[in-house]
C-alpha cells in the first residue's frame, strides 16, 4: 500500500510538474509574444506619438526661441541719453555763403563823448578806403582822436592823430602813413554820408574823414564816399552843437574807441546807394 501510495503520489507529482512548467512556459511565451506584439504593434504608434510630441516640443521650443529671438531682434533698445540727444537734434542747416572779401558786411561803431555813431561801408565802390579805415580802427588808431573841425549845416571832420596830444596849430594836418589813390564814385554826398578828407591833391587821403550833417552835392565825384551812418546822426548833430559855432572848436569832442563788427540789421546790410 505504501508503495502504491508512493507511486501514485509520484505519478501525480510528475503529471503536475510538466503542466506547471508548460503553463509557465506558455505564460512566458505568451507574455513574450504579447510583449513582442505589444512592442511591435504599440511601439511605432508610441514612437510616432513620442516623435510627434518631441517634434511639438522641439517646435514649441524652436518657436519660443524664435519668438524670443525675434522679440529681442525687433524690439528697439531703449535709447540712451546720447542717442536721445542725437535723435532730438534738428537737421543741420546749410552753411550760409560767406563773402571772400573780409571787408564786406562790416560796421564801425564810433564811440564818442556824445554817444555812438554807427557806419556801414561801401567796399564795392571804394575798396581801398574801406580797407584803410577798418585796418586803422582795428589797430586802435582812432582811439582818442577828436572831431577837430565842425561846420554847422555842412559836416564834422576827424581822424587826425595830432589832436591826441599835438598843439591845436597842427590839428588837421596829420594823418596815417598810407596815402590813398582817389576812388571817386557816383554816390551822392547826402546827409549821413561818410567821405574821405584830403588836401588839394586828389590822391592824398589817409586817415581823416568827414560826416555830412546836410546835403553837400557840390562835393560829388571830387571826394571819395566810402560809407554812411546807420545810427547816431543825432550824435553828429550834438557834436556840431558842441562846437558853439566855431569851425575849430577849442574843446572838440573826442572819439573814445572804434569797434568793427559784422552787420546785423537789414539797414546795415543794405546795398550801396546809386
Amino acid at each position: 500500500m505504501k508503495k502504491l501510495l508512493t507511486i501514485a503520489l509520484l505519478a501525480a507529482a510528475m503529471s503536475c510538474a510538466p503542466k506547471e512548467s508548460t503553463t509557465t512556459s506558455q505564460t512566458t511565451e505568451t507574455t513574450a509574444t504579447a510583449a513582442t506584439q505589444t512592442t511591435a504593434t504599440v511601439a511605432p504608434s508610441d514612437t510616432a506619438a513620442t516623435a510627434t510630441a518631441a517634434t511639438t516640443t522641439v517646435t514649441t521650443a524652436t518657436t519660443a526661441t524664435t519668438t524670443t529671438g525675434t522679440a529681442t531682434t525687433t524690439a528697439p533698445p531703449a535709447p540712451d541719453k546720447k542717442t536721445a540727444k542725437t535723435t532730438d537734434k534738428k537737421p543741420v542747416e546749410k552753411e550760409k555763403s560767406v563773402s571772400s572779401n573780409p571787408y564786406e558786411g562790416k560796421i564801425a561803431e564810433i564811440h564818442t563823448e556824445k554817444g555812438e555813431i554807427d557806419i556801414r561801408f561801401f567796399p564795392d565802390v571804394a575798396p581801398n578806403h574801406v580797407k584803410n579805415f577798418i585796418d586803422l580802427a582795428n589797430k586802435g588808431f582812432y582811439n582818442g582822436i577828436r572831431f577837430h573841425r565842425v561846420i554847422a549845416g555842412f559836416m564834422i571832420q576827424g581822424g587826425d592823430p595830432n589832436t591826441i596830444s599835438g598843439p591845436p596849430s597842427t590839428w588837421g594836418s596829420g594823418g596815417s602813413p598810407n596815402k590813398l589813390k582817389a576812388e571817386f564814385n557816383s554816390v551822392h554826398h547826402a546827409r549821413g554820408i561818410v567821405s574821405a578828407a584830403r588836401t588839394n591833391d586828389p590822391n592824398s587821403a589817409s586817415s581823416q574823414f568827414f560826416i555830412c550833417v546836410a546835403d553837400a552835392g557840390f562835393l560829388d565825384r571830387q571826394y571819395t564816399v566810402f560809407g554812411a551812418v546807420t545810427k547816431g546822426m543825432d550824435v553828429a548833430d550834438a557834436i556840431v552843437k558842441a562846437g558853439n559855432g566855431q569851425e575849430l572848436p577849442s574843446n572838440p569832442v573826442r572819439i573814445e574807441k572804434v569797434v568793427i563788427r559784422d552787420a546785423k540789421t537789414p539797414e546795415e546790410k543794405a546795398p550801396t546807394p546809386k
